[in-house]
């Protein structure tokens, strides 16, 4: 099929039509003849051409001289399907026997270099990733503990709260709020890292302080 003006519509119709049961345009591997349609469309396609733009990003995500290096191939642009003028790729020649390596020792010794230093790059990297510190998700917390009447110790309910120690848990500040009749509340600050410490979990071991807490409100809760 020779295709008509890939940078018109009509030609990006028919191209999308030729693609919708093919992956390349020859064969089952990506040829020249692909780098002149993707070159001759010149920008991504949209996407009401699924198999033109699914082929066209297919072709763009390899480098230039990965494209550059691909066989030859049919063209579609021109009538008749003539080839492209891209040769394949050199082959090494026969001719002197005396300059072939024929065990290929030198490219394996290569090889093994390359896989050397791929291998020291990437434990590298892996080195550098574990010692970056990692973010500790935290929350600071405003509580509001009631006590049950206006004959509640207030120093010793904040005493019994602060004793509560969890790993993750930071106190903060304190104070004491009116909330009528002459009884107040205890409002306090914590940080808690968010992993290590369930919000749930804190209030109930304050609310266990049965003699003082009458009940306990989260005021406030931010992320940090």
């Amino acid at each position: 099929m020779a295709f008509g003006d890939v940078k018109t519509p009509q030609g990006l119709k028919e191209l999308n039509e030729y693609l919708a049961d093919k992956s390349y345009i020859n064969g089952y591997t990506p040829s020249q003849a692909d780098v002149q349609v993707f070159e001759a469309v010149g920008k991504a396609i949209a996407a009401s051409l699924p198999h033109a733009s699914r082929w066209y990003n297919h072709i763009a995500s390899y480098t230039p001289a990965e494209r550059k290096s691909w066989a030859a191939g049919v063209s579609p642009l021109s009538a008749g399907g003539k080839p492209t003028t891209a040769a394949p790729a050199k082959k090494v020649e026969e001719d002197d026997d005396d300059d072939v390596d024929l065990f290929g020792s030198g490219d394996e010794e290569e090889d093994a270099e390359a896989a050397r230093v791929r291998e020291e790059r990437l434990k590298a990297y892996a080195d550098k990733k574990s010692k970056k510190p990692t973010l500790i998700a935290k929350s600071s917390i405003l509580l509001d503990v009631k006590p049950w009447d206006d004959e509640t110790d207030m120093k010793e309910m904040e005493k019994q709260v602060r004793t509560i120690e969890m790993d993750g848990l930071l106190w903060g500040a304190s104070k004491l709020v009116p909330v009528g009749y002459g009884i107040n509340k205890l409002q306090i600050m914590c940080v808690i890292e968010d992993d290590k410490v369930s919000v749930d979990l804190l209030t109930e071991k304050i609310q266990d302080f049965e003699d003082f807490v009458q009940s306990v409100d989260i005021a406030a809760f931010n992320k940090i």
